[in-house]
């Protein structure tokens, strides 16, 4: 009868584990396998990490205390198998990714827990121990199953590393295999995805081009790109390049060996990992200082940030922008309406070219000019060029621009909010017409100055909103403070406990025409 009774229970038991198993790797995965990072989410999400439910097994130690062994393993029983039924699943912004990776981690992770029921099984069932031992490992296992994930990924890491360097070299096989591929890469602290989709609408009218898809754009990100999607018809490959450390970038030029380098901007992101601003302009500079003497640097001469940084690189630059001096490209006569957005573009050879767009905000101004330079200098006409930024939709989540429903017309910017695209899409949501509110949880990964930050950004959504919605109690104090300090009516504000309360409030407070900015939107290992 107690044989049968463990199988149960390691089946109970088992059920459990396996769900607290995917949302402990989903966790991991959006830390990018990084243990210093996962460990970090820990620490600071320790009720994410350790939730009431775990504790509750502990309960089935209670019948050991009367010397009732079968009675525990009920108990035991009962428990794991309510708790895994009563799982709720988590909403999640962006669903766990079954890789191979994700396999073989869930694979090591399982074979931690079954040595773990089998060294309770052995030293917990002989004549003369306990049962206690085995219910002991077993319900420990449970609480700490971050823990064996972590485990897991140590020690996963050495093949990891051998089968990530593998793909790496067999891309730049391919890479090699196409002397004549010209490559772009792009990258900023903001600005890169957009100004990629742009580029990539305009050079299509005249050339066959690929580029690096969604937010394909860290190391491994390009890898795949280029091994599975890059064809010997490609006559240009855009690479879009993310860091969030130092090198990050440098490591995917020297896969991919690019011709053209497009940086949009410069500011402070990431600071968890890079610490300063000025590690940031260095990371970022890798794909300029990476150029080759026949390349070309395609620089946001009006972002202070680029312009206060030693380029060393004597390649070609060419710069583009609105408000400096001795611009290659520069925007002019700018206009916005609910349609969109039009301005003029001055070449530094004398020529223009009036420009109309759907995307919004001086940001996208930017990000066009860059796609612009980049077009002309590879021989694309003016008038060509034109009518195919007329074409380029909105990219999905950043300054979106959605249909009315209702009262209410949605500026969907809710995609990795800055401290600077934050600011500019307050300025575009101040120049509409209609009643204008904004539905925040603030900003992320700040590092030291996230508060300070934060708290900027609502003492300038004060000036500009009608009504605040901030999303999370805790996540938005230093959003409250910085409205308290504009004196901000406490009837203009609105702390929301999720999202969905939040949209609630949103669609209650809309008596009359509005527009609604919804900026950032919290990853799922944010979430309160």
């Amino acid at each position: 009868m107690t044989g049968i009774l463990i199988v149960l229970f390691l089946a109970a038991w088992g059920w459990y584990t396996a769900r607290a198993v995917k949302t402990s790797t989903h966790m991991l995965q959006l830390n990018s396998y990084r243990t210093e990072r996962y460990w970090k989410w820990i620490m600071s999400h320790a009720a994410k990490a350790f939730p009431i439910r775990s504790i509750t097994p502990v309960f089935a130690f209670l019948p050991l205390l009367f010397g009732s062994e079968r009675l525990a393993l009920v108990l035991g029983i009962i428990i794991f198998g309510l708790i895994a039924y009563f799982m709720e699943e988590q909403q999640e912004k962006k669903k766990l990714v079954f890789t191979a990776r994700v396999k073989r981690l869930v694979g090591t992770t399982g074979v931690l827990f079954a040595v773990t029921a089998c060294i309770g099984i052995l030293i917990g069932t002989g004549e003369e121990n306990s049962i206690g031992w085995f219910v002991l490992l077993t319900v420990a296992s449970s609480i700490l199953v971050c823990f064996y994930t972590l485990a897991a990924n140590v020690i996963n890491w050495p093949i990891e590393t051998q089968i990530s360097q593998y793909y790496y070299h067999d891309a730049e096989k391919v890479i090699k295999q196409m002397p004549n591929l010209e490559v772009i890469g792009i990258t900023g602290s903001y600005g890169k995805t957009s100004t990629k989709h742009i580029l990539e609408t305009v050079l299509s009218s005249q050339f066959n081009v690929l580029m690096t898809p969604e937010s394909y754009n860290t190391k491994m990100g390009v890898t795949k790109t280029v091994r599975t999607m890059l064809k010997p018809y490609h006559d240009i490959f855009i690479a879009e390049m993310g860091a969030k450390q130092e090198h990050d970038i440098q490591d995917i030029c020297e896969l991919v060996h690019q011709k053209y380098g497009i940086l949009t901007a410069v500011g402070e992101q990431h600071l968890e990992t890079f610490k300063t601003l000025e590690n940031i302009k260095k990371t970022k500079f890798e794909l300029i200082e990476s150029l080759p003497h026949e390349g070309t640097a395609f620089l946001n001469k009006d972002d202070h940030n680029i312009m206060s940084y030693q380029q060393r690189n004597q390649c070609r630059t060419m710069y583009y922008g609105i408000d400096a001096v001795d611009l290659h490209y520069r925007a002019a006569d700018i206009s916005y309406s609910s349609k969109g957005s039009e301005f003029t573009v001055y070449k530094y050879d004398g020529t223009s070219s009036r420009i109309q767009t759907k995307l919004l905000g001086r940001h996208n101004i930017y990000n066009i000019l860059a796609a612009v330079a980049m077009a002309s200098e590879k021989g694309i006409p003016f008038d060509k060029i034109a009518r195919a930024v007329k074409q380029v939709p909105p990219v999905e989540h950043r300054l979106e621009l959605k249909k009315p429903s209702g009262n209410i017309t949605i500026v969907d910017d809710s995609f990795n909010s800055n401290p600077v695209g934050s600011r500019m899409a307050l300025d575009v949501l101040g120049q509409m017409p209609e009643y204008k509110m904004l539905v925040t949880p603030g900003m992320i990964e700040l590092g030291e100055k996230e508060y300070e930050l934060n708290k900027a950004f609502a003492e300038h959504a004060a000036e500009v909103c009608d009504f605040v919605i901030l999303v999370g109690k805790k996540q938005t104090e230093p959003l409250q403070e910085g409205l308290q300090a504009k004196n901000y009516p406490e009837d203009r504000y609105y702390t929301a406990d999720n999202l969905q309360d939040a949209l609630n409030k949103m669609n209650e407070m809309a008596v009359q025409k509005s527009v609604v900015l919804l900026e950032n939107d919290l990853p799922d290992t944010f979430n309160e």
